[in-house]
């Protein structure tokens, strides 16, 4: 940063101290010293012209960036009660399927996340090294955090684990519509059940949480896939096992890029020709008796898919689901099932995915842990919601208006209005005197159900006057009466 640097010499006494903390100050690059500080320090040595030896400052600042840095959001009031209403139905849904919260730091030891989450993630993390040298960075994904609180639980966690959380997670990417630097994400996720009733259950939970929001099976589906399909492929060719996470990621882009650019990234992983071709027919299969024909009946792949079509049947959202061969999920961790939901416009990226990783939790150092989950953000279904003009009119709500009639009873007011607050009631207090057309203008705005009035001639009476905003009743109340 550079300094500013101001020439205090021939200043007043009484002004130089003011300038003096900035000479000591070091301000960022976009900062500004109004022009009405330089005009007073002028003044303050009888406006001579003279008076400062020097120019005040040495060097023009631009104003400071009002704007979020690229890829973050602000809240105001009107998108906070947006982001409140989805989290509510985030929790509302996680708490009908029985699932506990938990919350973990945004911050995380680098190596949580570079170890098995695959380089895609290294390249988009915030990290850097803190004070005392150690290498952190802020959270790309949940599902990492969450397998170190389990690790950490050791032998005090009892099994199944259902687990959900709400956090700020980070990626530094090309943004794209509902694709930010920064997002908030919603995840579900069970520890202790090797079962594809796990899968099935976390499924249903997101159809549940799309009915409520007005979403439909019209509107959205779900790929469904497996790990397992592309590794009973790749044993088929004596593909190395170390290969599996790369090529899973290469896969992955399918959709995103030229097939001739899968076919080149697959040919450098040293995979046969033969073998890229087969891999290229068998991910384009969409129906589980084609994928039979390819791989046979007797794999775990065909087994896995079959039980969870069967209980998406039984939990009633088989029209909801589709299979898919191509989906893999891009996280190297995956092992099983894997899911994406998409808009059947095909419009927007995917709005949430998941699946299992059974070996995760031993792959950080804990016990082999079965596991599955999944992470849902907060942009794409807002995006989607907005598509549909599903959005809902959310104004600000508010009980009651409680404004004095007179200055002197701004004491008497706020008596009133911590008497209703004390009831459960929400309260906004008009602070300042303001005339009766502001007050009603201000009720009108926040939705207030009642303006309550304190005049000096009820308050000498132990009532005030209360005017219901909707029929435009008004009557005297006793403040022992108000709720």
């Amino acid at each position: 940063m550079r300094a500013i640097h101001i020439v205090t010499t021939r200043l007043s006494s009484s002004f130089r101290p003011i300038l003096l903390d900035f000479v000591a100050f070091s301000p960022p690059r976009h900062f500004s010293i109004p022009r009405r500080l330089i005009c007073a320090a002028t003044k303050a040595n009888g406006g001579r012209s003279g008076s400062i030896a020097a120019p005040l400052v040495t060097e023009d600042f631009q104003k400071i960036d009002v704007n979020p840095p690229k890829g973050t959001r602000d809240f105001p009031p009107e998108d906070m009660r947006l982001r409140n209403w989805l989290f509510n139905h985030f929790k509302e849904v996680s708490r009908l399927f029985g699932y506990e919260e938990v919350d973990v730091p945004v911050l995380e030891s680098e190596a949580l996340f570079i170890r098995k989450s695959g380089e895609e993630i290294k390249d988009q993390l915030y990290c850097f090294e803190d004070k005392s040298n150690r290498r952190v960075a802020l959270r790309p994904e949940l599902t990492p955090s969450l397998v170190r609180l389990v690790i950490q639980k050791g032998k005090s966690a009892s099994f199944p684990l259902k687990w959900f959380t709400l956090g700020q997670c980070w990626r530094y990417e090309r943004m794209t519509r509902g694709r930010r630097r920064e997002h908030y994400q919603w995840n579900m996720d069970i520890f202790g059940v090797p079962q594809v009733t796990a899968e099935a259950e976390l499924i249903s939970s997101i159809v549940t949480f799309f009915k409520r929001i007005g979403i439909t099976a019209s509107d959205v589906g779900f790929k469904v896939s497996s790990r397992k399909v592309l590794q009973e492929l790749l044993n088929k060719y004596g593909v190395p096992e170390n290969l599996f996470g790369r090529v899973c990621i290469i896969i992955d882009k399918i959709e995103k890029i030229p097939i001739d650019e899968i076919k080149k990234e697959l040919g450098f992983t040293g995979i046969s020709e033969d073998a890229i071709e087969q891999l290229l027919q068998v991910i384009s299969v969409k129906s589980l008796d084609d994928l039979e024909d390819v791989l046979g009946g007797a794999g775990e792949a065909i087994a896995d898919l079959k039980q969870l079509f069967s209980l998406a049947e039984k939990f009633g959202y088989s029209e909801w689901i589709q299979f898919d061969a191509s989906i893999v999920r891009g996280l190297a961790y995956y092992t099983g099932i894997v899911f994406e939901g998409f808009d059947r416009k095909g419009k927007l990226r995917a709005i949430c995915g998941g699946g299992r990783y059974d070996r995760l939790v031993s792959t950080y150092g804990g016990d082999d842990t079965p596991a599955c989950g999944f992470g849902f953000g907060d942009a794409v279904i807002v995006e989607l919601l907005k598509e549909k003009d599903l959005l809902p009119e959310l104004g600000q709500e508010v009980e009651n208006i409680v404004c004095a009639l007179d200055e002197d009873l701004q004491g008497a007011a706020a008596t009133v209005a911590t008497t209703l607050r004390d009831k459960g009631q929400t309260v906004d207090l008009v602070l300042e005197s303001k005339p009766l057309k502001w007050v009603f203008k201000r009720a009108a705005r926040v939705n207030a159900r009642r303006l309550v009035l304190v005049g000096k001639t009820e308050w000498e009476n132990g009532s005030v006057s209360v005017k219901v905003l909707s029929s435009g009743e008004q009557l005297q109340v006793k403040l022992s009466d108000l709720d």
